[in-house]
């Protein structure tokens, strides 16, 4: 039974994440005749999405009220769920990120959510996601708010530090994992069950499972995994022999948080077919509003993210089971520190959401990840302080960072790329 709501949806001008929030609400029956505000500061671009909402909003016969604006505040008044996918001059300065700590002589991965880049990524996000959940405290204070944004452990963490906002961070990463061993083993991926608990990007698979036998994958996962095609997840597989565990999601994302990480390779995200992509999705979009394109049929399916799913369970109470979302911790996983955002299953209802405790990690598992639980904790504090002080510390803890003259070099050409936007959040 359809139940309407109002859901703004912040950053809804973003090409690739835009798209897929779209086709999960128009597709999620128990929101049927719901209100969807989308903003963005591209005009341009988010009256083109908008135009596109309507026409899926129709094509699906969802019976949305669609409504767009670059007004966040005007938005947002009574809204009961609040989508974040922003982003601040994203490939800029994300490639900025990247190019910068190895011109010092840092080896890295993605420079996105570990690393000095992920400390620069949380320094310039945290203000700007600081507006939005001031705004949210007094405009719609009883609203959830869902993530997509990131570096996200790190803007869930602040969230639940300092402020009162109802939050969830929600990432496909799991099921990156889960697609990976399944890949592996030579199973269809929907057969396969996992359990993961970890950080962000950073989760260990505690349990893998057959979804319809119950039976326990990890013998088969193991055994496996010794004649698979070698230049497949080499570093993942490198860890998973170490520690006997599976870590999520990817090589590149898994190697920002370690020492080692360059070893999964240092090329960094693919800029340039990011853009070529966003050329070709704007040209196919303009075909489609003019008429002269047919509608990709994947654009009226479902998009594997989470988003929707929250939003009904919580809206009509269903008690719903999410594989995966980033909370605060507090107890969730025992032996990570309980000021930190942890990734894990959750139970969506009208309650809230309630994360789903797994137990403990493998020991050394949380010894791994311990060690960047602190660089969180330390970037966090220097973003919501606006501090280049703390800001170097948590460059100097970070296992990725192996020289000290290094991080004071980074940490000056970075902050000031970056001052625009660095700002005390409390």
């Amino acid at each position: 039974m359809a139940k309407a709501t109002k859901i703004v949806f912040l950053g809804a001008s973003s090409a690739s994440f835009g798209l897929s929030m779209l086709r999960d609400l128009f597709g999620t029956p128990e929101l049927r005749g719901s209100t969807l505000v989308m903003v963005g500061l591209d005009a341009a671009m988010l009256g083109k999405m908008a135009e596109l909402a309507k026409l899926l909003n129709a094509t699906a016969g969802a019976g949305f009220i669609i409504e767009q604006t670059t007004d966040r505040r005007a938005a947002l008044d009574g809204a009961s769920f609040v989508v974040n996918a922003t982003a601040i001059d994203r490939n800029r300065l994300w490639k900025l990120d990247f190019e910068v700590p190895k011109t010092y002589g840092i080896r890295h991965t993605l420079g996105e959510n570990g690393g000095p880049g992920g400390l620069f990524f949380t320094l310039r996000t945290l203000p700007l996601v600081f507006d939005f959940v001031r705004d949210i405290e007094q405009l719609c204070p009883n609203a959830l708010l869902l993530n997509f944004s990131n570096p996200e452990s790190r803007i869930v963490l602040a969230l639940g530090r300092y402020t009162k906002v109802r939050c969830i961070g929600l990432c496909h990463g799991i099921f990156m994992g889960r697609d990976a061993v399944a890949d592996i083993m030579g199973l269809p991926r929907e057969r396969v069950e996992v359990w993961g608990a970890g950080l962000n990007h950073f989760q260990c698979l505690l349990q893998i499972r057959d979804r319809i036998t119950g039976e326990d994958l990890a013998p088969r996962l193991r055994e496996a995994e010794q004649s698979f095609d070698p230049g497949a997840w080499r570093f993942t597989r490198r860890l998973y022999r170490a520690f006997g565990h599976w870590l999520t999601c990817s090589d590149d994302h898994l190697g920002e948080y370690l020492a080692y990480g360059w070893e999964a390779g240092e090329k960094g995200y693919d800029f340039a077919q990011d853009e070529r992509w966003r050329g070709e999705f704007v040209a196919q979009l303009d075909g489609v509003l003019a008429g002269t394109t047919a509608i990709p049929r994947w654009w009226t399916e479902p998009s594997g993210e989470r988003g929707a799913a929250v939003i009904a369970g919580v809206l009509h109470d269903q008690k719903r089971q999410i594989e995966s979302g980033i909370v605060m911790n507090r107890g969730v996983i025992p032996n990570l520190p309980a000021e930190l955002a942890v990734e894990v299953p959750v139970t969506v209802d009208a309650a809230g959401v309630h994360p789903v405790s797994l137990g403990p990690l493998p020991d050394p598992i949380a010894k791994l990840m311990t060690m960047q639980a602190n660089v969180q904790q330390l970037a966090v504090e220097a973003a919501v302080h606006a501090s280049k002080e703390i800001a170097l510390q948590a460059l100097l803890i970070d296992p990725v960072v192996n020289s000290a003259v290094a991080a004071e070099n980074i940490l000056d050409e970075l902050w000031e790329i970056n001052r625009p936007y660095i700002r005390t959040c409390v």
